[in-house]
């Protein structure tokens, strides 16, 4: 049974191996994912930090920061969402995404942006094309969900440490 809740304090380790391990070897890896995770937590930027957990172990993690977009307020950038290999394809990272933007609405969340596959984010609304824009990265593999209201034009910035760390 699959239980999912926020992050606590004692969990930043068991994140930080669940998101190596996930993105080990993923094409689209930086390597750096669970140090850009540990970054936004130290700035104060990881605004939604969800654990998927079974048997009292991490098996799943997915983070949200805030992302600015022109003058928009209260947008959010979806990432990154890890699973444990051996735990992936049985709906884990499915459900840490739509525990993750219900979380964020209820926040009052306006919208959100992912950098990702079409086909995989495509499921949970998101499609590319809609206003905000991201440079470093194909357009079609960058996405908004609109939550409430009008959805900003412009580059998306997230937040700092997607850029340093």
């Amino acid at each position: 049974m699959i239980s999912i809740r926020p992050e606590r304090e004692g969990d930043r380790g068991a994140i930080s191996a669940v998101i190596d391990v996930a993105f080990a070897c993923a094409d689209h890896s930086g390597g750096n994912e669970a140090k850009i995770v540990d970054a936004m937590r130290s700035d104060g930027d990881l605004a939604i930090s969800l654990v998927a957990t079974t048997g009292g172990n991490i098996v799943g993690h997915v983070a949200l920061s805030h992302v600015r977009i022109a003058q928009a307020q209260d947008w959010y950038g979806l990432g990154p969402v890890s699973v444990l290999p051996e735990c992936q394809r049985k709906g884990i990272g499915t459900a840490l995404i739509e525990q993750a933007l219900e979380v964020a609405t209820a926040q009052g969340a306006r919208g959100c942006v992912v950098l990702g596959d079409p086909a995989y984010y495509g499921r949970f609304g998101f499609a590319a094309g809609l206003g905000p824009t991201f440079t470093d990265a194909p357009a079609e593999y960058f996405m908004a969900l609109a939550i409430s209201g009008p959805v900003p034009q412009g580059e998306a910035r997230y937040a700092p440490a997607f850029y340093y760390a």
